[in-house]
């Protein structure tokens, strides 16, 4: 089953007096369950394309499909409310609410989502545990370490089951003992639950876990290979 279909995307932006091609008639097809590491240099398009499957940026042409829906023709409501039942973010820079718990962000979105209050406790507690923070769940960003805001971020990001999560350089703010200790935790939870993951990076370290790397190049894909990761 195809997860993400994108078709002849193209993206140019203005730069000064040059208009830079960001995504060149990009075609992709991603399964569902898949483990996909996007690599460029930068300007190299990855998070223009990252950015286009999440809903967050409209290709100029061409098409993006998500389980079946087209999304590049839907509103910006209908745009919300994809990224809010489907889809899960993980940001380089964390992107916590600093006023909230641990649990408070991991609850922030099923709150949004209209879940009940003893379902977001359970749900947001057994997520926290899943990914290594039992017992940190009462504590603010501020209080915490690098890596376990982001094991935060990913918590918040899976904790409603998301069809696929998107991650833009997840590792970009981490040392190299705690990139490992996540994306180990990507790949457990891409084997447990079956979430497609796509990520953007540049991070050889990261690409090693792919199970399929895409590499671009001036908004094309010049490389796209599958690889076998433990």
């Amino acid at each position: 089953m195809t997860a993400v279909r994108c078709i002849e995307l193209c993206k140019t932006y203005r730069q000064g007096d040059q208009d830079i091609k960001a995504l060149d008639h990009v075609s992709i097809d991603i399964e569902k369950g898949g483990f996909v590491c996007l690599s460029a240099p930068s300007g190299g398009g990855k998070t223009t394309l990252l950015n286009a499957i999440g809903g967050l940026d409209i290709p100029d042409s061409g098409e993006v499909w998500i389980a079946g829906q087209r999304i590049d023709q839907m509103s910006k409501g209908e745009l919300a409310q994809l990224r809010l039942r489907q889809i899960g973010f993980v940001f380089q820079a964390y992107n916590l609410i600093p006023v909230l718990t641990a649990r408070e962000n991991v609850e922030f979105v099923m709150q949004v989502q209209g879940v009940h209050a003893n379902q977001r406790r359970e749900q947001s507690m057994a997520i926290l545990e899943e990914v290594g923070l039992k017992g940190l769940e009462d504590r603010r960003p501020a209080e915490m370490s690098g890596g376990q805001q982001q094991r935060v971020a990913v918590a918040r990001a899976i904790v409603s089951r998301p069809a696929l999560v998107l991650a833009d350089e997840p590792t970009a703010n981490l040392d190299s003992k705690t990139s490992d200790e996540l994306m180990q935790l990507f790949v457990a939870l891409n084997k447990h639950h079956n979430t497609t993951f796509i990520l953007a990076t540049h991070d050889q370290r990261v690409m090693s876990y792919a199970r399929r790397l895409i590499r671009m190049l001036d908004g094309r894909i010049v490389e796209d290979i599958q690889q076998h990761a433990d």
